[in-house]
């Protein structure tokens, strides 16, 4: 038989990676709005502007995660700055967003709650998506120089 008790408290862990992952997010949505007004078409601005809803959604899932699990709101920070050059922008997206889908799929494995567990596998499937379309736009703008 099981026994649950009203005063649970997620590991320091899992609190931690939601933390990381929060910052990770707000900083992506501030850079993908950048990116997208420095993209040379409304093909890739309207694509990455897709891209920058989804991290706006994946923010506002762990911060609630964050907030059910501490009692306290996320404090977010920019942890690293958005290059201001289309191409050097595309490419750091590329890179932090495959880099975002190994410490999700790693913070989901280190999960005990179910939710925090579901929140970074779906994430991460959505993160190599991005990763995906950052690359091809990256490809096409080696290309056009």
């Amino acid at each position: 038989m099981y026994y649950y008790t009203w005063d649970y408290r997620a590991p320091a862990s899992s609190i931690g990676d939601l933390e990381k992952a929060i910052n990770g997010e707000y900083s992506a949505v501030a850079c993908y709005e950048r990116l997208a007004g420095a993209a040379p078409n409304e093909e890739e601005r309207t694509q990455i502007m897709e891209i920058r809803k989804d991290e706006i959604r994946h923010y506002q899932t762990f911060a609630g995660l964050y907030t059910s699990l501490t009692g306290r709101q996320p404090a977010p920070v920019i942890n690293e700055p958005c290059p201001s050059v289309y191409r050097d922008g595309l490419h750091f997206a590329f890179k932090d967003e495959q880099n975002t889908v190994d410490f999700y799929h790693e913070a989901a494995d280190r999960a005990s709650d179910p939710a925090v567990k579901q929140a970074f596998l779906r994430a991460a499937a959505d993160e190599q998506n991005h990763a995906v379309w950052f690359l091809y736009f990256l490809t096409k703008q080696q290309a056009r120089e």
